[in-house]
């Protein structure tokens, strides 16, 4: 998507413009993006005691919004979809329609109230950049029948000629309705957001407000208050009462706040498969439907950090060739709903005739047991996490010898952490497995890798998403005659690691997954 890239003229295509209640929304968006210029502007005012200069910023604000109307055109034609914007610099802008992977649509609160959408066309060649080809704002009534055209290619029936894809028309449109009306494979529950708290994004929203209030003198101020004095002259009862209040109050904001952003990003959250593509839909004040291309899709991880994992909770991520390599399918949810859904990504027929057949046939693919990596792996990370414990106490004791003078209490903290390194690392050892789904008529073979303890990953790679290998071992693995496998793909996190697997185990799990391409070794 450039705008060099070379575009067949479509003479016979009129350029269209975006919907006039765009001007009602423009110039309040970008009035919200320039706040800090339009206070700057009224404390200069103020203080000069020239009240226009409040008035000159948000005047061109608004204008230079308004103009966004008359600059911006776009058309659909058979074969590119073009937009052109700018005022002072002109651009251009054409993505081929055979090359477009995703059609997402988002509505904030005010579009919604004027009926309005945001519909973002996405290649998935500027997934890292999140650079997207944007038409703001349409009438929301049309955004849906736009939207099955332009991914009218990827369910390969609407073909033109040489394989171009063609605008869909009603009657086509819904005979593919009704081909593909789609099953819902995952839906929001409100009882999910108590997971919400077990997650780090309550402090990724807290602390940079405290850090801000920090640097404007909020702590000077807070230290100094008669409050604080009195806690620092109670001794240090009072002083161990306050610090726990403290984190009490603390842990009490960071989970409200975790839970408002839970509420407000995935509030009513459907999953939806038709067969061609996978469409999630959610949102409270600013709802999202993102639809992924199942034509690109690659496989799926459950992440399981450890509070979600001690709740029975984890969250699960789709495996996308140029999408976000961090693209969310389900927040944070139980583990059945996890696993209910990646079954069905993993082998949406195999699963479907199963819980008909027998809801109970036996642990699904996304429950699979691993095979461990045996004795050497569990042995490998009880030294690393009880290694940096013993180079302190050396180091310590070498001080002691010395003559350096420190409190006996410093040998405390050592101790205390040994137990808490070994739990650390039986629980890494756990974690760690892997396995080959075998394949079948409709569902190819599968990778699944898993490592971690405080951040725990499920890998689901397909098979033919492996586009090569790599064996590599660091000094000590040879000694120990272990290997870390690396799967590389183009989709996702584009590796895949395999860790501390037997050395013959490591051939062995190669050609289980691409059977006759281990070549000579």
């Amino acid at each position: 998507m450039t705008s060099a890239e070379a575009v067949a003229p479509e003479t016979d295509q009129p350029w269209s413009r975006l919907d006039k209640r765009m001007l009602l929304v423009h110039p309040v968006t970008e009035v919200v993006k320039f706040i800090p210029v339009l206070i700057g502007s009224v404390i200069l005012g103020t203080s000069s005691g020239n009240h226009g200069w409040s008035i000159i910023p948000l005047a061109l604000i608004v204008g230079f919004a308004l103009t966004r109307w008359f600059t911006t055109t776009y058309r659909v034609g058979p074969t590119h979809v073009e937009l052109r914007t700018g005022l002072i610099q002109r651009k251009k802008l054409a993505v081929p329609r055979s090359r477009i992977r995703s059609v997402d649509i988002e509505a904030d609160l005010l579009h919604r109230l004027l009926g309005l959408a945001v519909l973002a066309i996405g290649t998935g060649q500027h997934a890292d950049s999140g650079e997207k080809f944007k038409l703001d704002a349409l009438d929301a009534r049309l955004v849906p029948e736009l939207r099955t055209a332009l991914l009218a290619h990827t369910g390969g029936a609407t073909q033109g000629v040489a394989g171009q894809p063609v605008s869909l028309d009603k009657s086509t449109e819904s005979e593919s309705r009704d081909a593909a009306p789609g099953r819902e494979i995952a839906h929001w529950n409100p009882a999910w957001v108590r997971y919400a708290p077990l997650s780090l994004t309550g402090f990724a929203i807290i602390a940079p407000i405290v850090g801000l209030a920090f640097q404007y003198g909020v702590g000077q101020v807070l230290f100094r208050s008669d409050a604080v004095q009195r806690v620092e002259n109670g001794g240090a009862a009072l002083i161990a009462i306050g610090t726990a209040g403290l984190l009490v109050v603390i842990v009490l904001i960071v989970s409200l706040a975790a839970c408002a952003r839970y509420l407000a990003t995935y509030f009513g959250l459907r999953v939806i498969d038709d067969g061609r593509t996978l469409q999630l839909r959610h949102g409270l004040f600013t709802t999202r439907q993102i639809t992924l291309d199942l034509a690109r899709f690659r496989g799926a991880t459950v992440n399981e950090p450890l509070l979600l994992r001690l709740a029975g909770a984890a969250e699960l991520e789709a495996i996308m060739v140029g999408a976000s390599p961090r693209q969310k399918i389900l927040p944070q949810a139980p583990r059945t709903a996890i696993e209910h859904t990646l079954s069905h990504l993993l082998a949406p027929n195999e699963f479907h005739d199963r819980a008909i057949a027998s809801p109970a046939a036996g642990p699904t693919p996304g429950s699979a047991p691993l095979v461990a990596h045996g004795p050497i792996a569990r042995r490998r990370r009880h030294t690393r996490a009880l290694a940096p414990i013993a180079v302190a106490a050396l180091v310590m004791l070498a001080f002691a010898i010395a003559g350096v003078d420190f409190s006996p209490w410093w040998w405390v903290l050592p101790v205390l952490l040994v137990p808490i390194a070994i739990a650390l690392a039986e629980d890494r050892y756990r974690g760690l497995g892997h396995t080959v789904l075998p394949e079948t008529a409709t569902s190819p073979r599968w990778l699944i890798t898993r490592s971690g303890s405080l951040g725990r990953d499920r890998d689901c790679l397909e098979a033919p998403g492996v586009i090569g290998w790599t064996v590599r071992q660091s000094f000590f693995q040879r000694r120990a005659g272990v290997a870390t496998v690396v799967a590389a793909s183009a989709a996702g996190k584009k590796r895949y690691h395999v860790l501390d697997i037997p050395l013959d185990e490591a051939w062995a799990l190669i050609d289980a997954v691409t059977p006759g391409q281990l070549g000579s070794r």
